[in-house]
């Protein structure tokens, strides 16, 4: 493989039904960033059926340049055509980095693409970066390091190490990364994109699933990777019932509850509420810890929060760690106090 043919960061721009995932602009700020490293350009790989209209967003959030890849075969996802369409892309285009959100559709494209075109793919990632390879090199091996490397970091054996990763000898380097991780930057009003229209030709195969409908089902629970306000509960909140403690208070702040995976395995709040490694990526303005012990799995979904209030019997538990402001005593007591404080003081 002729590893210097292959240049620029290139972006899965994912759309459903003609409305852009805002993972796409998450992976557009951080391939900016990748991309000024390298001293390259950010392409987005727009695919779907009628969707050139989408373009101008994308400049919008930092893409240089847009591939659309438009058929009538891409109109809802399935698998074939649409590893058909980014591989053909990587094929022709050659990136030397390929990002793809870690969505359910990303997680199903991203390893059926990067097979196709024989590269390695690093999953789920939370942070990436340009730098050397191995990250320090061996006594007398020095020339030996390769240099200007994507590497890509994930959680590893359930979260309770950190992984980093990377791919020397194959291209594209190819990543999923976890929505919600990555921060898009301020759009770029106006901007109009630079479209190049490409199409490799589709030919139905036993392989192109035929749709006979979709459902699509109404979610009853708030996105909380929206919210600028959380209370987040974890296992030391004690019951599914105490939850309306965290309601009360998540209420008078015009926020939204979530919690920890532990809450969730108990049956307490449903999954789509839960924050870290193996729920969601959160940055709200405020996150309130409250029960929360702040084990590893669960910081990695929430420490970017811009103010953290930690509320925990335990005064050695981690969550004190990251939090910058923490109480300790029974929650019992303290939040209901603490609501009741802020009722008064906000007039409600």
């Amino acid at each position: 493989m002729a590893l210097e043919e292959y240049k620029g960061v290139f972006v899965f721009a994912q759309q459903v039904d003609n409305v852009l995932d805002g993972v796409a602009f998450e992976l557009l700020g951080k391939g900016k960033d990748l991309a000024k490293d390298l001293g390259t350009d950010v392409t987005a790989v727009l695919i779907g059926s009628g969707v050139k209209g989408l373009a101008d967003q994308l400049a919008e959030y930092g893409a240089d340049k847009v591939i659309v890849v438009d058929d009538p075969e891409l109109k809802d996802y399935r698998t074939e055509p649409y590893a058909h369409a980014l591989a053909s892309v990587i094929n022709e285009f050659k990136p030397e980095i390929m990002l793809v959100g870690a969505t359910a559709i990303g997680r199903d494209l991203g390893p059926t693409v990067s097979a196709r075109v024989k590269t390695g793919l690093t999953a789920d990632c939370t942070s990436l970066e340009i730098g050397d390879f191995p990250l320090v090199a061996a006594p007398g091996k020095e020339s030996e390091q390769k240099h200007n490397q994507l590497l890509m970091t994930r959680p590893a054996f359930g979260g309770n190490t950190i992984a980093t990763i990377a791919c020397p000898d194959n291209r594209p380097q190819m990543a999923t990364v976890r929505p919600g991780v990555m921060q898009k930057i301020a759009p770029i009003s106006g901007a109009k994109a630079n479209v190049v229209e490409y199409n490799p030709g589709f030919t139905p195969n036993n392989r192109y699933v035929e749709i006979l409908n979709i459902v699509k089902a109404v979610k009853s629970t708030a996105n909380i990777m929206e919210a600028k306000i959380l209370v987040s509960g974890g296992r030391g909140v004690g019951s599914k019932e105490n939850f309306k403690l965290l309601e009360d208070l998540a209420e008078v702040l015009g926020g939204t509850v979530s919690c920890s995976r532990a809450v969730v395995e108990n049956g307490w709040l449903p999954v789509d509420l839960q924050v870290g490694q193996t729920g969601k990526t959160v940055r709200p303005q405020i996150y309130f810890a409250i029960g929360i012990s702040g084990a590893i799995q669960h910081v990695a979904g929430m420490e970017d929060s811009d103010l953290i209030i930690a509320i925990n019997k335990d005064e050695d538990a981690p969550i004190f760690d990251v939090a910058d402001y923490g109480l300790v005593g029974d929650l019992n007591k303290i939040v209901p106090a603490l609501t009741t404080a802020l009722k008064a003081e906000l007039g409600k």
